[in-house]
């Protein structure tokens, strides 16, 4: 069988990584793609220290290290660390990547901890809630960036969920789920993250032919026999880019974001200022 080829100009830096490596560790879109896009506007330099927020299979968090020389902590709810952490070691970067499992609303860092956040292809799942960037920016140093880059739409819908989206593809299941709920446009994203002060927005866009990607990704995988979900590769060629595609948001920690209810020591502040309370 001929192996499946995910060479593309667009991606000179994911060109580089064994595709069958790529497909046998994917949960969506091309995480290589979709990271590679999202670092052509961030600020990263060797020693950096980077939080990748949703790691899946750890992919990601081994391309920052190697491609960016950044100290990276790769942090998953659903993939165990002991799995992640022999992706790292055979990858070679053991001494710049940290697996750990930890919930995108619990996280065990202190503030201020990072230079930079990443998150490809979940952040959707877990920072739709108007407080969530209020959460997380604490743990991002004030100038440092946050960047999301995941699945969402290029429009939204005019009158409910377009039919070829909702009807069963030939294998039966259909693209659009519940969860899908979730998926936005990119100015929807820049509306989110710019109702809190905690952050400055420097980019908010949509992936160039990203449903093409998305779509060409889906068939390589099914060819290749290692698909862990139905394909969706059916729906996007029907949607041709009408609604689905690929975007992403970045944006820099503000300097001066004022009281944040979400940082622990505000409590032992609150305490201090008030000896009588327990």
């Amino acid at each position: 069988m001929t192996k499946p080829s995910l060479q593309r100009p667009e991606f000179p830096r994911s060109n580089g990584y064994d595709p069958d490596w790529v497909m046998t560790h994917q949960m969506g879109p091309n995480a290589l793609w979709l990271v590679e896009w999202l670092t052509r506007d961030l600020e990263l330099a060797p020693g950096m220290r980077v939080l990748d927020l949703g790691c899946g299979s750890a992919m990601t968090s081994i391309f920052l290290a190697r491609e960016f020389g950044v100290q990276v902590w790769a942090a998953d709810l659903w993939v165990d660390p002991d799995e992640n952490w022999g992706r790292i070691r055979e990858a070679g970067v053991d001494d710049r990547v940290c697996p750990l499992k930890a919930e995108a609303h619990a996280l065990p860092f202190a503030g201020e901890f990072f230079d930079a956040m990443v998150s490809v292809d979940a952040y959707q799942y877990f920072g739709t809630d108007d407080l969530y960037m209020g959460y997380l920016s604490r743990f991002v140093k004030p100038g440092g960036t946050l960047g999301m880059v995941a699945a969402g739409l290029t429009n939204d819908f005019e009158q409910g969920i377009p039919e070829h989206l909702i009807k069963p593809q030939s294998h039966g299941a259909p693209f659009w789920e519940d969860e899908c709920v979730c998926f936005h446009t990119a100015s929807w994203w820049r509306a989110l993250w710019e109702r809190s002060n905690r952050v400055e927005v420097e980019v908010a866009d949509t992936m160039p032919d990203g449903w093409k990607h998305w779509r060409d990704f889906e068939l390589a995988v099914e060819r290749s026999g290692k698909a862990r979900f139905p394909s969706c590769a059916e729906a996007l060629e029907a949607d041709g880019g009408r609604y689905l595609g690929l975007v992403r948001v970045l944006a820099k920690r503000a300097k001066d974001a004022g009281m944040n209810l979400y940082d622990p020591s505000l409590i032992a502040k609150m305490k201090a200022g008030n000896p009588n309370q327990s």
